[in-house]
């Protein structure tokens, strides 16, 4: 069994323990539910540079543990601090040690858009993040179908969440209605065995409509790495890694972003 078949497997189980202990009308309660959402659409076309997506990531099956002082709320408020235009956070407990409350701790100091990244299946997993204090959810269209695609990308518009839909194959564009999804991820890493290759956003990019806004995702670090995607026009990146990998979170923020300013 690949990675990704065992991740939705859990995640399977994570829905069915989540169904049995709550009611959709019971998410409506949160202090978070109601209150206006921070558009991550506006926050990535706001400037001529490359918007930057900073990610809260622990772990993930294929590097094992990133950051041993690991500390999401501390991680939050350097990015907050440092100006990236949004915040990823990763909410899956089993493969990247994430946590639903990382989410909500997060929202609670909030000032730019909040992504929940999880292999989102359910629609109980989008009033959860928004319970929980997102502001859009990531859908990744390998793992749905067009018609899951259709109905969570509605459910989340219900719920005053955007989404980001992930690509990372060509292949998976015929399932997208583009007049509904306008911003799209392409993920460089490889879901079945989790390799990386930037190259990916690349030849993706050139095949898909000109009025989308374009996230690439994964494996991005080099300067050479914000070049290659300035020229193919990509419009916002999302790091993780990087950044968690790092002596030094804040100062890397700055750093990418320098190599994000438009030096024409």
């Amino acid at each position: 069994m690949s990675i990704l078949k065992e991740i939705l497997e859990v995640k399977k189980s994570e829905i069915k323990a989540l169904r049995s202990r709550y009611r959709i009308s019971d998410f409506s309660d949160s202090e978070f539910f109601h209150k206006d959402k921070h558009s991550l659409q506006e926050a990535l076309t706001k400037k001529s540079t490359i918007s930057l997506i900073a990610e809260i990531k622990k772990a993930s099956p294929s590097a094992g543990v990133i950051r041993e002082d690991f500390n999401h709320s501390r991680i939050a408020q350097i990015y907050f601090q440092k100006g990236v235009d949004a915040i990823s956070v990763l909410t899956d407990k089993n493969f990247f040690q994430g946590d639903i409350s990382f989410l909500k701790d997060v929202a609670i100091i909030n000032t730019t858009p909040i992504l929940r990244k999880d292999f989102i299946i359910d629609e109980y997993q989008l009033y959860e993040a928004k319970s929980n204090g997102a502001d859009a959810v990531l859908l990744i269209a390998d793992v749905l179908s067009q018609s899951q695609i259709i109905e969570l990308s509605h459910q989340a518009q219900e719920v005053n969440l955007e989404i980001l839909l992930e690509l990372n194959s060509v292949k998976q564009i015929s399932k997208i209605d583009f007049k509904q999804n306008k911003l799209i991820g392409i993920n460089n890493r490889n879901l079945e065995d989790f390799s990386v290759n930037i190259f990916t956003t690349l030849e993706i990019a050139k095949v898909l409509p000109d009025s989308l806004i374009i996230v690439s995702e994964s494996g991005i670090s080099t300067k050479d790495d914000i070049e290659r995607l300035k020229k193919a026009e990509i419009d916002a990146i999302l790091v993780g890694e990087y950044f968690m990998k790092s002596n030094d979170i804040g100062q890397s923020v700055v750093e990418l972003k320098k190599w994000c300013e438009d030096e024409s």
